[in-house]
């Protein structure tokens, strides 16, 4: 496999990715799109934390480099982990995605920015600022490990994880 870097959100196709690399990891079908791009790729970083978004924050603020933020927030309910201010940040910063394993808000604000956000659903409170988590290590949820440094696929069909980066259908 050769890593392909130029991506435009029409190449992403993962039903496609996984007829040509049948080997792929497919993440269970949990997640909405949120996002304003419908498709987005790109290699992984990884953050841990529950119902406290200081590590998302703390990331976003970071160059992204055309990188997928894969958050695992437990699979709360009980509050939001991104919103908009987090997501304009992470636009400015060329981050390609993010990846939610809990929820987002100011969805309306989200469709509009030139950024995937796949999550699990949308809720109006904000989480916690206890400064805790731990970045840049392997999660698991929808059974899958995601670890640092793979590369994620997403569309509107799902997300695809890859050891490296994929050689895409033209």
């Amino acid at each position: 496999m050769s890593v392909s870097i130029n991506l435009d959100e029409n190449d992403i196709v993962t039903p496609d990715i996984c007829d040509r690399y049948p080997d792929v990891n497919v993440i269970e079908p949990l997640f909405a799109n949120f996002g304003g791009l419908d498709a987005f790729a790109g290699p992984v970083r990884t953050i841990k934390c529950f119902e406290d978004n200081s590590m998302v924050k703390r990331a976003v603020a970071e160059p992204g480099n055309g990188a997928v933020l894969v958050v695992d927030a437990g699979g709360s309910y009980r509050c939001a982990m991104l919103g908009d201010m987090l997501a304009e940040q992470a636009v400015k910063n060329d981050w390609a995605g993010i990846v939610m394993y809990g929820c987002v808000r100011d969805v309306d604000v989200l469709v509009t920015l030139n950024l995937g956000v796949q999550a699990l659903g949308s809720h109006p409170r904000k989480s916690e600022k206890r400064d805790e988590g731990q970045r840049d290590i392997a999660v698991t949820f929808g059974g899958v490990t995601i670890e640092p440094g793979q590369w994620l696929y997403a569309d509107n069909n799902g997300i695809v994880i890859a050891k490296e980066g994929l050689t895409l259908p033209a």
